[in-house]
Protein backbone atom coordinates (compact mmCIF):
# COMPACT_ATOMS: atom_id res chain seq x y z
CA UNK A 1 0.00 0.00 0.00
CA UNK A 2 1.39 2.97 -0.68
CA UNK A 3 -1.50 5.03 1.04
CA UNK A 4 -4.35 4.33 3.91
CA UNK A 5 -7.27 6.25 4.02
CA UNK A 6 -7.00 8.64 7.33
CA UNK A 7 -10.46 6.98 8.63
CA UNK A 8 -8.44 3.21 8.20
CA UNK A 9 -5.77 4.66 10.66
CA UNK A 10 -8.06 6.61 12.75
CA UNK A 11 -9.85 3.22 13.56
CA UNK A 12 -6.40 1.18 14.47
CA UNK A 13 -5.42 3.77 16.36
CA UNK A 14 -8.66 4.09 18.39
CA UNK A 15 -8.08 -0.02 18.50
CA UNK A 16 -4.51 0.28 19.91
CA UNK A 17 -6.31 3.27 22.56
CA UNK A 18 -9.12 0.63 23.25
CA UNK A 19 -7.08 -2.07 24.08
CA UNK A 20 -4.78 -0.24 26.24
CA UNK A 21 -7.58 0.77 28.23
CA UNK A 22 -8.74 -3.15 28.85
CA UNK A 23 -5.28 -3.56 29.38
CA UNK A 24 -5.10 -0.99 32.24
CA UNK A 25 -8.96 -1.83 34.01
CA UNK A 26 -8.00 -5.85 34.00
CA UNK A 27 -4.84 -5.55 34.80
CA UNK A 28 -4.65 -3.95 38.23
CA UNK A 29 -2.24 -2.15 40.02
CA UNK A 30 0.71 -4.80 39.52
CA UNK A 31 0.41 -7.00 36.43
CA UNK A 32 2.64 -9.72 36.40
CA UNK A 33 5.68 -8.70 33.76
CA UNK A 34 5.02 -12.08 32.09
CA UNK A 35 1.57 -11.06 31.34
CA UNK A 36 2.70 -7.59 30.29
CA UNK A 37 5.19 -9.02 28.34
CA UNK A 38 3.20 -11.31 26.71
CA UNK A 39 0.15 -8.90 26.12
CA UNK A 40 2.17 -5.68 24.70
CA UNK A 41 4.63 -8.32 22.29
CA UNK A 42 1.30 -9.23 20.81
CA UNK A 43 0.36 -5.60 20.76
CA UNK A 44 3.12 -5.18 18.68
CA UNK A 45 2.31 -8.02 16.29
CA UNK A 46 -1.38 -6.63 15.78
CA UNK A 47 0.08 -2.93 14.73
CA UNK A 48 2.28 -4.64 12.35
CA UNK A 49 -0.59 -6.60 10.67
CA UNK A 50 -2.87 -3.79 11.02
CA UNK A 51 -0.75 -1.97 8.42
CA UNK A 52 1.30 -5.42 7.01
CA UNK A 53 1.04 -4.11 3.32
CA UNK A 54 2.89 -0.89 3.38
CA UNK A 55 5.43 -0.76 0.87
CA UNK A 56 9.07 -0.65 2.32
CA UNK A 57 10.44 1.60 -0.53
CA UNK A 58 8.05 4.19 1.20
CA UNK A 59 8.38 2.81 4.63
CA UNK A 60 12.28 3.44 4.44
CA UNK A 61 15.11 1.31 6.12
CA UNK A 62 16.57 4.36 8.09
CA UNK A 63 15.82 2.82 11.68
CA UNK A 64 12.01 4.49 11.88
CA UNK A 65 9.75 3.72 14.11
CA UNK A 66 7.80 1.41 11.40
CA UNK A 67 11.13 -0.22 10.58
CA UNK A 68 11.79 -0.94 14.24
CA UNK A 69 8.33 -2.43 14.43
CA UNK A 70 8.77 -4.79 11.77
CA UNK A 71 12.30 -5.73 13.38
CA UNK A 72 10.44 -6.18 16.79
CA UNK A 73 7.60 -8.54 14.84
CA UNK A 74 10.74 -10.82 13.32
CA UNK A 75 12.71 -11.16 16.26
CA UNK A 76 9.31 -12.11 18.41
CA UNK A 77 8.43 -14.83 15.79
CA UNK A 78 11.42 -16.06 14.17
CA UNK A 79 14.08 -15.46 16.70
CA UNK A 80 13.02 -16.95 19.71
CA UNK A 81 12.16 -12.90 20.96
CA UNK A 82 15.81 -12.02 20.91
CA UNK A 83 16.17 -8.86 18.72
CA UNK A 84 17.96 -9.77 15.58
CA UNK A 85 18.20 -6.95 12.41
CA UNK A 86 19.91 -9.12 10.36
CA UNK A 87 18.49 -12.14 8.01
CA UNK A 88 18.90 -15.03 10.21
CA UNK A 89 20.53 -18.06 8.11
CA UNK A 90 18.03 -20.00 6.34
CA UNK A 91 15.17 -18.18 6.92
CA UNK A 92 15.21 -15.40 3.80
CA UNK A 93 11.74 -13.55 4.85
CA UNK A 94 13.26 -13.41 8.39
CA UNK A 95 14.16 -9.29 8.16
CA UNK A 96 14.12 -6.68 5.34
CA UNK A 97 17.32 -6.25 3.72
CA UNK A 98 19.13 -3.15 4.67
CA UNK A 99 17.12 -2.21 7.65
CA UNK A 100 19.09 0.06 10.03
CA UNK A 101 18.09 0.14 13.48
CA UNK A 102 20.71 1.83 15.72
CA UNK A 103 19.92 1.49 19.14
CA UNK A 104 20.71 5.62 20.29
CA UNK A 105 18.11 5.71 17.37
CA UNK A 106 15.05 3.81 18.52
CA UNK A 107 12.17 4.16 20.43
CA UNK A 108 13.02 1.28 22.89
CA UNK A 109 16.99 1.44 22.43
CA UNK A 110 17.35 -2.84 21.90
CA UNK A 111 20.67 -3.97 21.00
CA UNK A 112 21.25 -7.06 18.95
CA UNK A 113 20.58 -10.49 20.96
CA UNK A 114 17.97 -8.37 23.49
CA UNK A 115 15.35 -9.73 24.86
CA UNK A 116 12.18 -8.35 23.67
CA UNK A 117 9.93 -8.06 26.61
CA UNK A 118 7.92 -4.86 26.06
CA UNK A 119 5.84 -3.06 29.09
CA UNK A 120 3.05 -0.95 29.18
CA UNK A 121 5.35 2.06 29.00
CA UNK A 122 7.34 0.72 26.12
CA UNK A 123 4.43 -0.21 24.06
CA UNK A 124 2.89 3.54 24.62
CA UNK A 125 5.93 5.03 23.19
CA UNK A 126 5.98 2.85 20.11
CA UNK A 127 2.97 2.96 19.28
CA UNK A 128 2.84 6.53 19.46
CA UNK A 129 5.93 7.05 17.10
CA UNK A 130 4.72 4.39 14.97
CA UNK A 131 1.21 6.32 14.32
CA UNK A 132 3.57 9.61 14.19
CA UNK A 133 5.57 8.08 11.06
CA UNK A 134 2.55 6.08 9.04
CA UNK A 135 0.08 9.76 9.44
CA UNK A 136 3.60 11.07 7.59
CA UNK A 137 4.44 8.46 4.65
CA UNK A 138 1.40 6.87 4.44
CA UNK A 139 -1.53 8.94 5.69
Amino acid sequence: MKKYPKAYIAACRARVDADLRAYRSQAGETPSKEFEARFFNDQVLLLDYMFVHRLSGIEGKDGNPLNEVRVLCNSILLNRGKLQVDRLPGWPNSAVAGIKLPPEKSVLKLKAGDDVRLSEADFERLSKAFFIELDKKFG
